[in-house]
């Protein structure tokens, strides 16, 4: 048995799916700490000094000017700051990733799909695109333009 998990374990698709698993978890915290340190501040400060990070809505009648008090006085909060955040880490997230699939969709040099081959409308067999009748049913082509 130990064997076969040996085996299993250096195959090559687990260790490259443990490398990406590793790697998009760093590429998670810069991704995050972007977000918190860098691209957040000036967005509150844009939006009249709000810092989205302590946005919260206390649900209990304890008075708590701050999401840590709130935390440290066991208040029930809905912290939406962090919410918001966590969406524009994802949004960044899925950006990149779309980037990244569409330049390997695109080194990769996929081939357009072809047309559709051209059918006659009275037999529906497939015939030659510079065809002025069908080879099939003899029957004359309309012209296409």
């Amino acid at each position: 048995m130990m064997e076969e998990f040996k085996k299993f374990i250096m195959r090559g698709n687990v260790m490259d799916m443990a490398v990406g698993v590793i790697i998009g978890a760093a590429f998670g915290k810069i991704v995050t700490s972007f977000v918190s340190d860098i691209m957040m501040p000036p967005l509150g400060l844009l939006m009249g000094k709000v810092d989205f990070s302590n946005l919260f809505i206390n649900l209990s009648d304890k008075p708590v000017t701050t999401l840590a008090a709130a935390k440290e006085a066991g208040a029930p909060v809905i912290a939406y700051g962090q919410f918001l955040n966590g969406v524009i880490d994802f949004l960044i997230v899925a950006f990149a990733v779309f980037l990244m699939v569409q330049q390997v969709n695109r080194l990769k040099g996929e081939p357009e799909p072809e047309a559709e081959p051209r059918k006659c409308p009275f037999c529906k067999s497939e015939i030659d695109e510079e065809a002025t009748r069908c080879p099939h049913c003899t029957s004359e082509l309309p012209k296409e333009a």
